[in-house]
C-alpha cells in the first residue's frame, strides 16, 4: 500500500495545557481539509494536569493520523517544537499552541494559497480572545510579499504556515537558549530566506487565546530575557540584510518591540539597580545596531527614548517617561515657513541637556497631524535645482544648435 505525503503537519507543543487544549484538539478535528492530508504531531512537555492523557484519548479517536510524544520537561516552547519538526512528514508544517485554536477551514485555505502562489510561508489572520493580536498586516488578502514590501514584520509568532522543504534547506530550527522571543528568531529567518510570502486577510485562520491562568509565556520571564531576545534578531538580521536602508528597515521591529518597552513606564518603579542593568544591557546593541536610519523611522517620543539610552543619559530619561506615559501631545513648533516641525518633549533645546534638535525633528507621516504643515520643503528644494539646471541645459543647447 502507497503511503501519501500529508500536506501539512500540525505540530503542537503542549505543557499544562488543560483546559484549553481541549477547544484547541477540537478546532483541529473540525477543519474542513481532508483528514488525510493532514498528521497532527503532539509533544506533552512534561504536564501533570491531564494534558498528555487527554492527548492520548484524542490521538485514539482523531480523523487522521495522530502521533503523540511524552518527554521530561524541556523548560520553553523550542524543544517540544523541534521534536515535532524532526518528526513531521509534511509538505508544510503549521505551529498551532495547545491554549489556542484554529479558525474554520484554516489550513485547507492556507495550504490551497501556499500552492496557488508558490511561496514558502503563508500568514492567516489572526484575531484575539481575550488578549490583543497585531492588526496592521491584515488589510488585505496578498497572493506574494515579502518583509520588506509589507507589515509582516511585526508578527513574529511562530503560528505560521512554513514549507517543510524551506526549513530543512537550511537547518531552520527554534533556538532553544532563548525563553523569549525564539519565535520571532525563527520567523524573520523564514521569512528573509522565503520565495515569497503570502498573507490570507478575508477569513480568520487562527485564534490567540489570553490565558485566565496567566500561565501565558509571553506573560512570564525576566527583562534580561528581553535584551537577549533583542540581541539575537539584531544579529540575525545582521547577518542576513546587508547595511543600509532594508536593514534600518527591520531593526526597527527589535527596537520598538522588545527594546524600547524596558524604557517606558515599568522603568519609573524600577530600582536605581535595575535601571542601571538595563542601560548596560543596552550600550552593546545601542553601539552596534542604532543607526540615523533607524531613528528617522520612529516617532519623536520613541526616537527620543532610545537616543538617551544610546547617549547613556539615564538622568534624562525619566522626565520623558512620565510625560509619554501621561499621554500629553508635545506642543508643536513649526519653523521655515511650517516645512520643519519640532515636537516639544521634555529638554528640547535644553542647553544643559544639549539633545539635538534633529531628535525632536517630526517626519513626515508625524507631522501631518498639525496644522500649517508644509511638507516637501527639502524636496521642493532638490526639485527646483534640478528644473533649474535642465532650463540652463536647454538654453545651451539652443545657443550651440543656432
Amino acid at each position: 500500500m502507497t503511503v501519501t505525503q500529508p500536506d501539512v503537519s500540525v505540530i503542537i507543543g503542549a505543557y499544562e495545557a488543560m483546559p484549553y487544549l481541549i477547544e484547541c484538539l477540537s478546532s483541529v478535528e473540525a477543519q474542513t481539509i481532508d483528514p488525510m492530508r493532514v498528521e497532527v504531531i503532539a509533544v506533552d512537555d512534561g504536564s501533570t494536569d491531564g494534558t498528555g492523557e487527554y492527548l492520548q484519548e484524542f490521538a485514539e479517536r482523531a480523523p487522521m493520523h495522530v502521533l503523540v510524544i511524552r518527554q521530561e520537561n524541556s523548560g520553553g516552547p523550542s524543544g517540544p517544537r523541534n521534536v515535532g519538526l524532526g518528526k513531521a512528514t509534511g509538505r508544510y508544517v503549521f505551529f498551532l499552541d495547545a491554549d489556542d485554536r484554529l479558525g474554520p477551514e484554516a489550513l485547507e485555505r492556507m495550504v490551497d494559497m501556499a500552492d496557488r502562489a508558490g511561496t514558502d510561508v503563508v500568514l492567516g489572520k489572526v484575531e484575539g480572545v481575550n488578549r490583543s493580536a497585531p492588526k496592521s498586516m491584515w488589510g488585505k488578502t496578498v497572493e506574494r510579499t515579502d518583509v520588506f514590501s509589507s507589515n509582516i514584520k511585526f508578527t513574529l509568532s511562530a503560528q505560521k504556515l512554513f514549507r517543510r522543504a524551506l526549513l530543512d534547506r537550511h537547518g531552520m530550527r527554534f533556538d532553544e537558549s532563548l525563553f523569549t522571543g525564539e519565535d520571532a528568531l525563527f520567523t524573520m529567518e523564514a521569512y528573509l530566506r522565503a520565495d515569497g510570502v503570502s498573507v490570507v486577510a478575508d477569513h480568520t485562520c487562527y485564534y490567540l487565546v489570553g490565558r485566565d491562568d496567566g500561565k501565558h509565556v509571553t506573560k512570564s520571564g525576566s527583562y534580561t530575557l528581553r535584551f537577549d531576545s533583542a540581541r539575537a534578531l539584531m544579529e540575525l538580521i545582521a547577518e542576513l540584510v546587508p547595511a543600509g536602508g532594508r536593514r534600518d528597515q527591520l531593526m526597527m521591529r527589535p527596537f520598538l518591540v522588545t527594546l524600547l518597552p524596558q524604557f517606558g513606564p515599568k522603568y519609573l518603579t524600577d530600582s536605581e539597580e535595575v535601571r542601571r542593568h538595563k542601560f548596560e544591557l543596552a550600550k552593546p546593541l545601542m553601539d552596534t545596531y542604532w543607526t540615523e536610519g533607524v531613528a528617522q523611522r520612529l516617532k519623536v517620543h520613541e526616537r527620543l527614548r532610545l537616543h538617551l539610552v544610546a547617549e547613556q543619559r539615564p538622568e534624562l530619561l525619566p522626565d520623558v517617561v512620565k510625560f509619554v506615559k501621561a499621554k500629553k501631545q508635545a506642543a508643536a513648533l513649526l519653523e521655515r515657513k511650517g516645512r520643519r516641525v519640532y515636537l516639544v518633549y521634555p529638554h528640547f533645546r535644553d542647553r544643559a541637556a544639549g539633545v539635538p534638535d534633529a531628535v525632536y525633528l517630526a517626519e513626515p507621516r508625524e507631522a501631518r497631524a498639525f496644522p500649517g504643515y508644509r511638507e516637501g520643503g527639502v524636496d521642493t528644494f532638490m526639485r527646483r535645482a534640478v528644473r533649474k539646471a535642465r532650463r540652463v541645459l536647454t538654453s545651451r543647447e539652443v545657443r550651440h544648435a543656432a
